[in-house]
């Protein structure tokens, strides 16, 4: 079978991690694989393609600020990956993230309908079935019809125009009569919220968890990292995300936790403003890109605190779990799902007080948390990699039996 991944990214965030380990998946089980992608570095990989430039990423990022539309200013990386589409002649596209300004959504969509191609759309955040919000947190407008758009400062940003409503409909018409579609949700909370979607009109929606290389994220030695870090206290409390220190990221909560907890250590990792003032027990780590140091953070800790407000399946989760270390957190959705009973315990979001009496419970060796041996048992069993590249496989078999 041929097959073709298209994502935002490659190699680099969780889903261009995910569009690697499918191709490395794929290939090993005898099929013929592609990917394109938008952002990032080139690769030296054969069927491997970046298919849109730096420049008319940031003239699309720069237009949707402008116009408060999204998804239709780059013309040359469309026509550019409908070529490569065309040259490869795929038996089933797969398509991840189609947000981050790299490509126009409805043209591609046209010619995945128009040409018949049996398609497999993962949703890993909210966006196409909203009118413009990854995610939509407490907003409920997407229930009926997105207007009049509470989060116009959220990505993607839009400095006046509100368009919401009209991309709303859009995206409604673009699924009207997509015939050879199947729609995947990497966990049961964001299907369950798709399923709600009159843009999705009731369409059936498979759900498989995202998966890890399990070999990589495992419990590791981690005496010499913390050295490095200096850390003398025995308890490590471990964060981790893009941009923690954002809104939708909660690292304030962290640093709050920090200033309440001195006889704890904080370890923060996925910081971008690394000289600021901090309590003395906390640790800022830029982004960590090598998966093997990261597993090695994810070892030092005693348990991973996750603030996140909204997630649609939770890779840090996993990635913890894998390396044997349960969760504690606020309830960001797919999360509880992802680390239960024991794997992870969650409050209300927002409930600081909830969430640093847990803490100090988890401190006194006081809150039921499962065994290193029995997160990374789970994890293995659920959330690697193997497993997700089967579950896809068997997904494009259905669909092209169906063509």
């Amino acid at each position: 079978m041929k097959i073709a991944q298209v994502d935002v990214n490659y190699l680099s965030s969780s889903t261009g991690k995910i569009v690697f380990d499918l191709i490395t998946g794929l290939k090993l089980r005898g099929h013929e694989t592609a990917a394109y992608f938008g952002r990032g570095p080139d690769q030296d990989t054969p069927n491997v393609h970046k298919i849109s430039s730096s420049t008319e990423v940031l003239l699309h990022a720069f237009a949707t600020r402008l116009t408060g539309l999204t998804g239709i200013y780059s013309p040359l990386a469309t026509r550019n990956l409908i070529r490569l589409l065309t040259e490869f002649q795929p038996d089933v596209v797969h398509l991840h993230d189609l947000h981050g300004y790299f490509i126009n959504i409805s043209e591609l969509v046209g010619y995945l309908k128009s040409n018949n191609i049996p398609t497999v759309w993962t949703f890993h955040s909210e966006f196409m079935y909203t009118g413009k919000c990854g995610h939509a947190l407490d907003c409920e407008k997407w229930k009926s019809h997105c207007n009049a758009c509470p989060n116009l400062a959220g990505y993607p940003k839009s400095w006046v125009l509100d368009f919401t409503a009209l991309m709303f409909d859009q995206k409604q018409q673009m699924f009207e009569d997509f015939e050879h579609l199947s729609l995947v949700a990497p966990s049961s909370w964001l299907a369950n919220r798709m399923r709600k979607s009159p843009i999705l009109n009731g369409r059936s929606i498979s759900v498989i968890p995202n998966g890890l290389d399990t070999e990589i994220f495992s419990p590791r030695e981690s005496d010499i990292l913390r050295y490095e870090l200096g850390i003398n206290h025995e308890y490590v409390v471990l964060s981790v995300g893009s941009d923690l220190l954002s809104e939708a990221k909660g690292g304030r909560w962290v640093l709050t936790l920090a200033e309440r907890n001195p006889e704890m250590t904080f370890v923060m990792v996925g910081v971008k403003e690394l000289g600021i003032p901090v309590p003395s027990n906390v640790r800022l780590v830029a982004a960590v890109y090598d998966q093997i140091l990261l597993s090695k953070y994810y070892s030092l800790a005693k348990v991973i605190l996750l603030t996140s407000a909204k997630e649609t399946f939770s890779m840090v989760c996993a990635e913890s779990l894998a390396c044997g270390r349960p969760i504690i957190g606020f309830d960001a959705g797919a999360p509880v799902e992802v680390a239960p009973d024991g794997f992870g315990e969650f409050v209300p979001y927002g409930d600081l007080g909830a969430l640093e009496s847990l803490l100090r419970k988890n401190y006194h060796g006081l809150a039921s948390m499962r065994s290193e041996n029995e997160c990374r048992f789970f994890a293995t069993t659920n959330y690697s990699k193997d497993v997700m590249v089967d579950a896809y496989q068997n997904l494009y078999s259905k669909l092209t039996r169906k063509h």
